[in-house]
C-alpha cells in the first residue's frame, strides 16, 4: 500500500502539466525585451556576415570513364590457343586499376602537388596564386618566408621548406576545397569540383587537375600492354632484319655454285644451310607477327575511354550569404541561443539555488 502511494506521488496530472507550461510561457513573455534585443543583434550580425563574407566559386568537371574491354581478349584466347599463341604472356592491367581508383588519384599528394606547380599565368604559378588570395604569407609569416621561395625551379631542386609548403597546401585543398564523387553509383560518371574564393584560380586548378590525373591514369592503365607491344615490335624488326640477311646469304651461296654437279652433294651444303636459316627465321618471324597483331588489339581494348561531359566555364557557379538570408538566419540563431540560455538559467535557479 505504501508502495502505491509512493508511486502515485511521482505522477504528473494534466493540470500540473498545463500549469507548468503556463508558468514557462509567462517567464519567457516577461523576458521579451531580451529576446527582441537578441533578435535585433542577430539580424545585425547576419547582415554584417552577408556583406563581408566573400562568395565561394565552384568549378566542376564531369566525365565518363569506360574501362577497357578485357572480355574481348579473353574470348580470343580460346581461338589463339588453337594456333599455339599464349595471350596470357601479352599481359593485361585489368587488376591494376579499377574505376574507383581514379577518384583516389585526385586526392593524392602527388597529383595535387603537380597541379599546384603548374603555371597559372606567364609570371605566376598556381601555388603562388593560392598563397596570395588565401594570405598564407601573413598567416604563416612566423614559419615561412615566402619571399625567398621560388616554386618555378625543377622539383628536384626544392628545399625541405618548399616541399613542406606544397604538402600543406595540398592538404588544405584536399580537406576544404576538393570534392570527387559519383553522382550515381550505378553510372560511370565522375564529378570533380573545386571550391575557392578566387574564381579564376578555381577554374584553372580544376582544368589542370583533371588533365594531369586523367593522363596519368591512362598512361598507367596501358603501361604494361604498351611495353609488351613495344618489345614485340622490336623483336619483329630484329627478326625481319635477320631474315633479310639470311635471304641474301642464301642467294649468294646459290650464286657461288650456279651449276652444281648433281652427283656432288657437298657443293650444295652451303646453300642448303642458308635455306634452312631462311625457313627457321621465317617461321619465327611469322609467330612474332601473330603475337604483335594480337598485342595491338589487346592494347586498344585495354585503353580506357575518358570523355569530358561538362567543364568549368566563366562565370562559375557561386554560393554566398545574401542579405535577407543572413538577416533571417542571424535572428533565428541568436534568438535560439538566448532562448536556451534563459531556459537553463531558470532551471538552475529553480532546482539548484532553491534546494
Amino acid at each position: 500500500m505504501a508502495e502505491s502511494k509512493h508511486f502515485s506521488g511521482n505522477q504528473f496530472t494534466l493540470k500540473e502539466v498545463v500549469q507548468n507550461l503556463m508558468e514557462w510561457m509567462a517567464f519567457f513573455l516577461s523576458q521579451w525585451k531580451i529576446l527582441v534585443l537578441a533578435g535585433v543583434v542577430g539580424m545585425g550580425l547576419g547582415a554584417l556576415v552577408s556583406k563581408f563574407k566573400k562568395p565561394v566559386f565552384h568549378a566542376e568537371t564531369s566525365f565518363v570513364l569506360e574501362e577497357g574491354d578485357a572480355g574481348g581478349i579473353g574470348q580470343m584466347s580460346g581461338l589463339a590457343s588453337l594456333v599455339g599463341v599464349n595471350l596470357g604472356s601479352l599481359g593485361s592491367t585489368s587488376g591494376l586499376f579499377q574505376g574507383d581508383n581514379i577518384m583516389e588519384l585526385y586526392r593524392s599528394d602527388r597529383m595535387l602537388g603537380e597541379t599546384m606547380l603548374s603555371p597559372f599565368s606567364e609570371n605566376q604559378m598556381l601555388i603562388d596564386r593560392f598563397v596570395e588570395f588565401e594570405k598564407l604569407d601573413e598567416k604563416w609569416a612566423s614559419k615561412v618566408d615566402f619571399s625567398s621561395l621560388d616554386f618555378s625551379v625543377p622539383r628536384e631542386q626544392f628545399t625541405v621548406t618548399q616541399d613542406s609548403v606544397v604538402k600543406e597546401v595540398a592538404k588544405l585543398i584536399r580537406e576544404n576545397q576538393l570534392s570527387v564523387s559519383k553522382p550515381d553509383r550505378k553510372l560511370s560518371i565522375i564529378q570533380v569540383s573545386i571550391s575557392s574564393k578566387d574564381e579564376h584560380f578555381a577554374k584553372a586548378f580544376n582544368e589542370k587537375l583533371v588533365e594531369k590525373v586523367n593522363t596519368f591514369y591512362f598512361e598507367t592503365k596501358t603501361k604494361k600492354t604498351g611495353e609488351n607491344l613495344s618489345i614485340l615490335q622490336t623483336q619483329a624488326d630484329s627478326v625481319r632484319s635477320i631474315l633479310d640477311e639470311s635471304i641474301g646469304a642464301y642467294a649468294s651461296a646459290q650464286d657461288r655454285v650456279p651449276n652444281a654437279n648433281p652427283l656432288l652433294n657437298s657443293a650444295n651444303v652451303e646453300s642448303r644451310k642458308r635455306q634452312i636459316d631462311v625457313q627457321a627465321t621465317g617461321a619465327v618471324y611469322q609467330e612474332i607477327v601473330k603475337n604483335l597483331e594480337i598485342a595491338k588489339v589487346n592494347h586498344r581494348n585495354n585503353s580506357p575511354l575518358i570523355q569530358i561531359i561538362d567543364s568549368p566555364r566563366l562565370p562559375l557557379k557561386r554560393s554566398e550569404v545574401r542579405l535577407v538570408k543572413g538577416v533571417v538566419l542571424g535572428a533565428v540563431i541568436t534568438g535560439l541561443l538566448v532562448f536556451f540560455g534563459l531556459y537553463f538559467r531558470r532551471l538552475y535557479q529553480k532546482h539548484v539555488q532553491e534546494s
